[in-house]
């Protein structure tokens, strides 16, 4: 009678003793790294690819020439960088709310947990005899036969029942309190369930909703004119992307897009703060990468996922700005919704590039003949007016906008260059050097 309750009745869960969860790192608090940690790696990273960028380490892999960075985007290095910070520190602001709003991450639990996935295995078990019936296999029969050979197999086909797993209750010494025991296989499964799968589908979860929620917002302020011009349109500045740009947009924007999307993902998906904290470290470098203007076969973020720097670059041209939607991720949303950029891109990259090249010729020789010229008008003035030249206007391939680099000269003072030059000072001035 008592063998029967023993091999009927589940393994008891051990008694735990819950403590704060130590630092990951000694010399600060997980809330202080939660804070800083992806921002310094967003430095650390596009700092990386900044000085790959600067001394033009491997040419052969850019997707844009160095003309196209100054020549073709609209906002100055120090203008995104400001940017940037703005972002990070409504990210920092939002990470600390969120936080406050965890309770302490504790630990301790982790083997009284494991048991509880152990306890719902051999409950899953009981169900396996009537499965093998259902296919005609007797499961009692084919038990019987292993009992003596594979004593653990048999005992799973029986639905579970390991009469020979016993242990005893902490502090009992008697046989009498023997209790039944999880086989070994069964904890395994149980750790690897608790420490692999339910991280790797939370992680997952996140992942897909945070793909969701960006593609979405994206396209939303594609389509809609007034969202675009207002927020989207900034982060559009940057025809030609570079690695510390990743984060340059609207303020309202990268709220909207990135933090609110980063934190309901967190939320919804029930990480604990630190997986949380590895979480958005992953998104950050993630960005980054898909923004340093490089496509580097050996860089592991864009082996993993065909959403990577080459395929993100498409989307900040003009000819492939209503595609390519999908971010930081995968592309699943723009297979599915017929928004991937499909053809090839060669002769379009290559006619970038020679626009940049000719507007940036243009434009110091432009500066030159303006240099060659004021100087002239100067002299022959005597002094009396001041030339002001302008620079030629161009047209920019991307925003489809007259630009200079000084505004025109006005008639006033073009009249009253013209009234120097015919005064009579002037008249005897070029009359004397004639002779």
């Amino acid at each position: 009678m008592a063998n029967a309750t023993i091999a009927g009745a589940l393994p008891p869960l051990p008694a735990y003793t819950l403590e704060p969860m130590p630092r990951l790192l000694p010399f600060a608090s997980d809330f202080t790294l939660s804070l800083v940690l992806p921002h310094v790696s967003y430095w650390v990273v596009s700092g990386i690819f900044h000085v790959i960028d600067s001394l033009d380490l491997f040419p052969a892999y850019r997707l844009h020439t160095p003309e196209e960075i100054s020549a073709r985007n609209h906002a100055s290095r120090m203008e995104v960088a400001r940017d940037v910070v703005i972002e990070q520190v409504i990210q920092m602001l939002t990470s600390a709310f969120l936080s406050y709003t965890e309770p302490m991450q504790m630990t301790g639990m982790e083997d009284y947990d494991v048991a509880v996935w152990a306890q719902r295995i051999r409950l899953a078990q009981r169900a396996l005899p009537t499965v093998l019936g259902l296919v005609g296999l007797n499961a009692a029969a084919l038990a019987k036969s292993m009992s003596a050979s594979h004593p653990l197999l048999a005992g799973a086909l029986a639905g579970g029942q390991y009469p020979f797993l016993t242990t005893q209750l902490s502090g009992e010494a008697t046989m009498a309190t023997a209790v039944p025991a999880f086989a070994s296989w069964e904890l395994l499964l149980a750790k690897a369930i608790y420490w692999g799968v339910i991280p790797l589908f939370q992680f997952w979860f996140a992942v897909i909703f945070m793909d969701a929620w960006q593609y979405f917002w994206h396209r939303a302020m594609h389509l809609n004119r007034w969202m675009y011009v207002h927020w989207h349109s900034r982060h559009h500045r940057l025809y030609v992307p570079y690695a510390y740009g990743a984060l340059y947009n609207h303020p309202v924007e990268g709220f909207v897009l990135d933090t609110a999307g980063a934190g309901l993902a967190y939320k919804l998906s029930f990480m604990t703060p630190r997986m949380g904290m590895y979480f958005f470290v992953f998104s950050t470098i993630k960005t980054v990468d898909d923004h340093c203007g490089y496509a580097l076969p050996w860089d592991p973020l864009q082996r993993i996922t065909s959403n990577n720097a080459a395929y993100h670059d498409i989307h900040h041209q003009s000819w492939g700005i209503k595609t390519n939607f999908s971010q930081p991720f995968f592309t699943f949303w723009d297979r599915l919704l017929g928004t991937m950029w499909q053809g090839d891109t060669t002769l379009k990259y290559a006619r970038d590039r020679d626009r940049a090249a000719r507007k940036t010729a243009a434009k110091e020789a432009n500066g030159s003949a303006n240099g060659s010229l004021n100087g002239s008008l100067n002299g022959s003035a005597n002094g009396s007016a001041k030339a002001v030249v302008p620079s030629t206007p161009t047209i920019d391939e991307d925003s489809e906008t007259t630009t200079g680099s000084e505004k025109p000269t006005s008639t006033k003072a073009s009249k009253k260059t013209k009234k120097a030059l015919s005064s009579p000072k002037a008249a005897k001035a070029k009359t004397v050097k004639a002779q």
